[in-house]
């Protein structure tokens, strides 16, 4: 049986296997990422209007932001850090894109 984090670091290493690194910035990109992936553990997460709900954390801290996947969206999403936890800020999609847009 495949858990949820089993599922959701499948598809974060497909999604690093399928990326290209053709350029120095996608390089750079990479390993930033692979730096600060985290072990995919659940995490709370405020959504906006103050509603928590539980993810998956994707990537450690950066000192602003948290990457997660949202479960019942089945996306990622990136959070800003608060003195209460990530918040979901509403970048949503794949977790390249969503890592690349800090």
């Amino acid at each position: 049986m495949t858990t949820l984090t089993d599922h959701v670091t499948a598809l974060v290493d497909a999604e690093l296997a399928m990326h290209p690194k053709a350029t120095r910035a996608d390089r750079m990109l990479l390993d930033d990422f692979r730096r600060l992936r985290a072990r995919h553990v659940p995490i709370t997460v405020t959504a906006p209007g103050g509603a928590t709900t539980t993810c998956i954390m994707v990537t450690r801290s950066n000192g602003a932001y948290t990457m997660v996947w949202l479960p019942e969206a089945e996306l990622f999403s990136l959070c800003v850090d608060s003195f209460f936890g990530p918040v979901d800020i509403g970048v949503h999609g794949s977790a390249l894109a969503c890592f690349s847009s800090v």
